[in-house]
């Protein structure tokens, strides 16, 4: 499999580095062509507003758009779950989103950098051993459509991952953390999206 991490800003090395581990060939992707040539994309943790801008200034925002609408698998953390929500509801101006989950988000929900935090949280769908997750300028989702599904949510009941047939988002970063089974659960349907092709 070939797997894309979006290259345009955020913690997109670690990503890779995580991806490779699991046996995928990773492309770091910043252009068009380069995200032609993936079976899924994993989009980092950085800054939603920075990362919006420039996606559209590479002329990646559309192609983006397209490749989620056609099936592309698609991983977004922090700042990629945002960049993956219907509805940003703190955007600042002229903020765009790439859309497909059917949530509304909330940035920087948890605070500042100051206010970052660890904790486990209980998953279902990666088994029963509660994941270790950090959060760092965290979104929160606010509401989560008809068409998406919660994975997991925080002691007082915030949602923080999401699912959406191909598309899958958290709040947090497995990819610092050492726990890599979000990245597997979304290899898994990379794989899949590969064979039903």
């Amino acid at each position: 499999m070939t797997v894309g991490v979006l290259a345009l800003q955020g913690d997109f090395r670690e990503h890779a580095t995580v991806l490779s581990s699991l046996g995928s060939d990773v492309v770091l992707v910043r252009r068009p062509e380069e995200l032609a040539v993936v079976d899924g994309l994993v989009i980092p943790g950085g800054e939603s507003s920075v990362m919006d801008k420039l996606s559209r200034m590479f002329g990646l925002a559309e192609p983006l758009r397209a490749a989620i609408g056609a099936g592309l698998p698609v991983y977004g953390t922090c700042a990629g779950l945002i960049m993956l929500a219907d509805t940003v509801l703190d955007a600042i101006r002229g903020q765009q989103s790439l859309g497909g989950l059917d949530i509304s988000v909330r940035r920087n929900a948890f605070g500042s950098q100051a206010d970052s935090f660890e904790t486990d949280l209980d998953i279902p769908a990666l088994g029963a051993v509660p994941v270790h997750a950090a959060f760092i300028r965290a979104p929160v989702v606010e509401s989560v459509g008809p068409l998406a599904t919660a994975l997991a949510t925080v002691a007082d009941g915030r949602c923080v991952a999401v699912e959406q047939g191909n598309l899958l988002g958290t709040s947090f970063h497995p990819e610092i953390t050492g726990e890599h089974r979000f990245h597997e659960y979304f290899l898994q349907k990379v794989l899949s999206a590969a064979f039903r092709g």
